[in-house]
């Protein structure tokens, strides 16, 4: 049996890699940080923002409050702060739904080829 080397996944990403993922200039995710007490990245020497997975997930709950819910910042710091399990949960729920939609429409794309 070939030896296969483990994956590596990263444990840090940059404040570009994580706008980049979000269609959104890092200048907004500098803004949220400020807006919202519970991101708080890890800063190396230099000052340069290290966002692990979590910071990822939270960065990507506050766009889906605020870009894709229309909510204000201070109705997303609200629902973060008051009531973040249910939240997080309906978040996972939206986020589950997309990646169906997006498998239903690969195979729908597949079967009209």
């Amino acid at each position: 049996m070939p030896y296969k080397e483990p994956k590596i996944e990263k444990v840090f990403f940059t404040i570009s890699e994580v706008a980049e993922q979000f269609n959104v200039k890092p200048s907004l995710i500098r803004y949220w940080e400020n807006q919202f007490d519970v991101l708080k990245p890890h800063k190396n020497k230099k000052g340069n923002r290290l966002f692990t997975k979590d910071d990822k997930e939270l960065v990507g709950l506050i766009f889906h409050l605020v870009k894709e819910l229309g909510l204000t910042l201070k109705g997303a710091q609200k629902k973060i702060n008051e009531n973040r399990e249910e939240t997080v949960n309906n978040y996972e729920i939206v986020k589950r739904l997309q990646n169906v939609r997006q498998q239903l429409k690969e195979i729908s794309d597949e079967l009209e080829e």
